[in-house]
């Protein structure tokens, strides 16, 4: 190209230009410029080359640029010839043939249906109109192979991700001129016409173009400025600059990884060579050879009683080992499973105590009252006795909170010679605690039973299951299933471990599991247990267990002397029943060391302190005597302790039993005895000036520069405190609880219910009121709180006593007929519901329609029908208990629980009348007795 400018120039000569150029196309001046394109470039049709577009500079366009045939080169050259022939400016006739991007102020609109068209990119397109692909192909016939490519906005009411490629395609077929101008948008490419295969044309992007105006229609022409990318640029030179240092980083760090790995290599290499040169010597065994001597071993003493299955693994994943590098991650799991493996005690007994009166010693030890439960347990080592070994029962240990579920756990271990191992289920939802992990899975561990039996390292324990009633359910299994296997007896002689996938024998483990409610524990475990129920304990075995462990316990806990405080009965007993009245004993723990701790501050703002003697070590830089500098304030001081402060002894008080301040040995350096000069100026303390006593004896042992206190006292007696009813409020607060019992003698329509809660049982009272009379039905409200089954047992206790009060009282047969009544059970904030309250609801409405008050202290519990037949209920313990706390001396149960009560410890049972009833005509002639009660106004 560059040498057909020259040769046009004159400086190559023609022939060598025809030969090195290509074929220039000139258009001559006369003839009529038809192409769209250059109209909009302003060539007039019939004017001729005088007048040039302006601003335009004449370039030549070769044929190897055009799309066009040879025949149209040579008629374009004739042409040319033609017109440089007449001679008529030639030179000003000539067409630009290099025609810059940056020059296209005005291009032919070409709509893009789907996608923009980004600048470097090449795009295909296919164009159905004739007029349109014509325009193009002269324009790149005519060395103008530019185009604008502008993308087709979407309808407003037609969702983009909905209009399909054919829709799309026909609409914009459809469009000319101002209606395709409306639908493109402004913002467009400039593109280069690379090539024009039948209707494809093949776009090259270059730079972002604006449509400012429209020029002609059909083929729509527009005028474009050129947008210039400034801020943009300074965008992509951050980007750039960016990316340049994130490379320099990443080739940095992998010189640096690629110095270490060469260095780590060598490092490799050469400990591996003194390893085989060690090896060599006898010096050292590799890694490999000692984990495999550590392994065997370990299992060496236990061989003949480890199982053969369990021999045959070891064996297989000890050769494994061998075979394995030591880097590899395969060799540190079979090293883990090796380790688990060879550490469990494979066939090792602890040897089992089945003497019953050394449990009867440690259960009484323990644990105080509870007579029917160590008596269960008793039973059940007696059995272990004859048979010879206690496994085969499930033994579940199931009461209220803070009833020593636990504690009575671990003192049967102690009974039976085992070690104690427990762990909690509330809340598990993983099978993999309890059947352990795949080893293949990362930070693979055994379940509970594999940790225990290492833990323990015996392979009979006591495992208590703590919290078995609040099992869990998730996506990882059922927790519940999977603990069949581990306490059945039937099964668990080959539990099977997912991690260590090797059976073991756990039919010799005791297990122990503990529930606060058993209905809570699945019906396939509940069936495989015995369960021993721990109902609580009441007042007196509290006073007994606070008095002989607990206060005992913390007082020594808290650094306590005896002599330094008192918690009396009267204090124990209002703490109990004001402030400790659940069922357990842990609240009743913890406010006895509320008490002590407040004691120890008290004693401690004193100035009191129990530490025990220590040795003290003083220094000591010349001849002189040492002094002694007490730690305790003396009051009245003597003339003796001029001479006392030029000695310099830090002594620590610790006994409060002397009185009288007794230097018995004070020896410095030197080796003069300090006592000589002290003969005679003891002094003693008098009571009645109220001085504070103290006494000190030490000895001190000199060496070489240092002088040695190996035992020192100093004792400040203060007043002993006592904790009673009057200050007991100080030390733990306002009391919880009021009395249960409001009434000493019920009213009318008001009797006293029995109660049982997961705490332990209560009382209640239920009380019916009259509202008003109601012409023709009767109607009954009921309030506080009641649930579905209670407020039923309401409705039948009603229909129950209207049959009832015909029968005893003929001469006013519609009473309940013709009232509206109000039932309401106190405490509306707390929830009830049961239907052990029906009798006590009867005999409260009987109560208000007969206006007699029922028999003082009597309390009543039972299911009631609507024949009058009272049913068994549940809790007979904790009900008993919860009438004793309130002073109740009859209680009427259900004759089906008579047994429950006579299987309650006699401690219980004492001094209360119980009567037995099947049918509530019983309950009437107890509640009231004609002869001790009159009609009410």
């Amino acid at each position: 190209m560059l040498r057909a400018a020259a040769a046009a120039s004159g400086f190559l000569p023609a022939r060598l230009a025809a030969e090195t150029a290509p074929t220039v196309r000139v258009v001559a001046a006369g003839a009529e410029v038809r192409s769209p394109l250059l109209r909009a470039l302003g060539v007039p049709r019939g004017g001729g080359i005088g007048s040039p577009v302006p601003g335009r500079r004449p370039c030549f366009v070769s044929d190897s640029e055009s799309s066009g045939s040879a025949g149209d080169s040579d008629s374009d050259a004739s042409s040319a010839a033609g017109d440089e022939s007449e001679g008529n400016k030639s030179s000003s006739g000539i067409v630009p043939s290099i025609v810059r991007p940056e020059d296209c102020h005005t291009v032919i609109a070409l709509p893009l249906a789907q996608q923009p068209l980004f600048p470097g990119f090449y795009m295909p397109i296919s164009v159905k109109d004739p007029k349109l692909l014509q325009a193009l192909v002269e324009s790149l016939k005519r060395s103008f192979p530019y185009a604008g490519a502008f993308l087709v906005k979407n309808d407003e009411d037609t969702d983009s991700n909905n209009v399909t490629c054919s829709d799309s395609k026909k609409n914009i077929h459809d469009l000319k001129g101002k209606e395709l101008l409306k639908r493109l948008h402004n913002v467009g490419t400039l593109a280069k016409i690379t090539s024009i295969q039948g209707d494809q044309v093949l776009l090259l992007g270059h730079c972002r173009l604006r449509i400012t105006e429209m020029v002609d229609e059909d083929p729509l022409t527009v005028k474009v400025d050129h947008l210039k990318v400034s801020k943009r640029l300074m965008l992509a030179l951050e980007l750039v600059k960016r990316e340049l240092e994130i490379t320099k980083l990443q080739q940095s760090i992998a010189k640096a990884i690629e110095e270490k790995i060469t260095g780590d290599q060598r490092r490799y290499l050469l400990n591996e060579q003194l390893k085989a040169i060690k090896k060599e010597l006898g010096l050292e065994t590799d890694d490999k050879t000692a984990l495999s001597e550590k392994f065997r071993k370990r299992i060496e003493p236990r061989k003949e009683k480890c199982p053969s299955h369990v021999l045959q693994v070891i064996e297989e994943e000890l050769t494994k080992l061998q075979l394995l590098e030591a880097s590899s991650s395969e060799f540190s799991v079979t090293s883990n499973y090796l380790d688990w493996l060879t550490v469990l005690p494979w066939g090792d007994y602890s040897d089992e105590n089945f003497d019953v009166h050394h449990a009867q010693c440690i259960l009484d030890e323990d644990h105080y009252g509870l007579a029917d439960v160590k008596e269960r347990i008793l039973e059940f080592i007696a059995v272990g006795k004859l048979r010879g070994s206690s496994q085969g029962k499930i033994i579940c240990l199931s009461g209220p909170p803070g009833v020593g579920k636990t504690s009575i756990g671990r003192s049967i271990a102690r009974a039976l010679n085992r070690k104690f191992y427990r762990f909690s289920v509330g809340g598990l939802s993983d099978i993999a605690e309890i059947k352990g992990h795949r080893r293949t899975y990362v930070g693979a561990m055994p379940g509970k039973m594999v940790q225990c039996l290492k833990s323990v390292v015996t392979a009979n324990p006591l495992v208590l299951i703590d919290e078995i009633d609040k099992l869990g359910r998730g996506y990882s299994g059922d927790p519940a299933s999977a603990l069949l296997e581990l306490l059945d007896p039937e099964q668990n002689a080959t539990f099977l471990d997912h991690y260590l996938d090797v059976s073991i024998d756990l039919s010799k483990v005791l297990f122990v599991c503990t529930a606060n409610v058993i209905e809570m524990i699945p019906g396939p475990l509940l069936d495989r247990m015995e369960i021993i129920s721990i109902a609580g304990y009441i007042t007196d075995e509290k006073m007994h267990i606070a008095r002989d462990y607990l206060e005992k316990n913390t007082r020594e806990a808290c650094g306590i002397m005896p002599e330094q405080a008192e918690v009396t009965d009267s204090a124990l007993l209002a703490l109990i029943e004001n402030y400790c009245r659940e069922a357990g004993v842990r609240n009743l723990q913890k406010q006895i060391e509320k008490i002590y701790r407040k004691i120890a501050l008290q004693l401690v703002r004193q100035g009191v302190s129990n530490e025990p003697s220590r040795e003290i070590t003083l220094f000591e830089a010349s001849e002189q005597p040492a002094s002694v500098d007490i730690a305790t304030e003396v009051e009245n001081r003597s003339p003796r302790d001029a001479l006392a402060e030029d000695v310099s002894v830090h002594i620590t008080p610790t006994d409060f039993s002397c009185e009288k301040i007794n230097i018995v040995s004070l020896t410095t350096k030197s080796g003069v005895n300090q006592n000589e000069n002290l003969k005679g100026t003891s002094k003693e303390t008098s009571a009645d000036k109220k001085s504070t006593s103290t006494n000190m004896s030490g000895k001190i042992e000199t060496n070489e520069g240092t002088e040695k206190l190996t035992e020192a006292r100093v004792v400040k007696a203060v007043e002993k405190i006592v904790v009673d009813t009057s200050n007991l409020d100080d030390f733990v607060g306002k009391a919880v609880f009021q009395p249960e019992r409001i009434y000493d003698q019920t009213p009318v329509g008001v009797v006293m219910g029995l109660a049982w809660n997961a705490m332990g049982g209560s009382t209640l009272y239920i009380e019916t009121a009259k509202v008003e009379d109601s012409e023709g039905k009767g109607a009954l409200v009921v309030t506080g709180q009641l649930g579905d089954v209670m407020k039923e047992s309401a409705q039948i206790a009603h229909t129950v006593c209207t049959s009832i009060f015909r029968e005893k009282e003929p001469n006013m047969p519609f009473f309940f007929a013709k009232s509206k009544l109000h039932l309401h059970v106190p405490a509306g904030a707390t929830p009830k519901d049961g239907p052990s309250a029906g009798c006590t609801m009867v005999t409260s409405m009987l109560s208000l329609a007969m206006g007699k008050m029922v028999k003082k202290d009597l309390a009543m519990t039972g299911e009631v029908t609507l024949t009058g037949r009272i049913l068994p209920i549940g809790g007979v313990k904790e009900k008993t208990i919860a009438a004793r706390r309130s002073g109740i001396k009859t209680i009427i149960f259900p004759s089906a629980n008579r047994r429950d009560f006579d299987e309650l410890a006699p401690n219980v049972k004492e001094g209360l009348e119980v009567h037995f009833v099947d049918k509530y005509s019983e309950i009437y002639d107890l509640a009231f007795p004609s002869d001790s009660e009159t009609r009410s106004s």
